[in-house]
């Protein structure tokens, strides 16, 4: 067991590698935005914001170099971007999951909303997404949806902060 733990990187390497993820998860995002053309919904912008959130503390945590108390509150910090990222995640698999009679009715896109309506409008039309939050047009190997996906991430994220902010230096 003293073997496997002497295995696992310093706080500074974990904080770059998970900003390094929170990247990577960004790219994939784009990737399948601009080159797989699907769209992406109020919620699943949310959860990218949280990701981007969640990667950034963790590299403000690696250039800082903080005491061993700074480590523990930069992980904290982190760790709620993804509980508020998987919040969201959650509540767009709850959308995908309803009954079709019960789903939302669909807004208008995000763009238009944006542009016509004032920024607390938008902002709750992020927050609590709509018909087309509950729309799969896509599943990774035929089972898993990409907010379900994000949900895994957001999961895996957290467990890693967790770890970072209470283990022993």
């Amino acid at each position: 067991m003293a073997n496997l733990l002497a295995m696992i990187p310093g706080t500074r390497t974990m904080n770059l590698l998970i900003f390094v993820a929170c990247t990577v998860i960004i790219l994939i995002a784009l990737y399948m935005e601009h080159v797989m053309m699907l769209q992406p919904c109020g919620l699943c912008i949310t959860q990218r914001i949280f990701v981007i959130l969640c990667g950034l503390v963790c590299l403000a945590s690696a250039i800082h170099k903080p005491s061993s108390a700074g480590v523990r509150n930069y992980a904290l910090l982190a760790a709620s971007m993804c509980v508020a990222g998987a919040y969201f995640a959650g509540r767009q698999i709850w959308l995908q999951h309803l009954p079709e009679d019960q789903v939302p009715a669909c807004g208008p896109g995000l763009s238009y909303i944006m542009d016509n309506f004032p920024l607390m409008d938008t902002l709750s039309f992020l927050l609590r997404g709509d018909g087309n939050c509950a729309e799969v047009s896509w599943r990774f190997l035929g089972i898993f949806s990409i907010a379900e996906l994000a949900m895994m991430g957001f999961v895996a994220l957290f467990s890693i902060c967790l770890f970072q902010a209470f283990r022993k230096a």
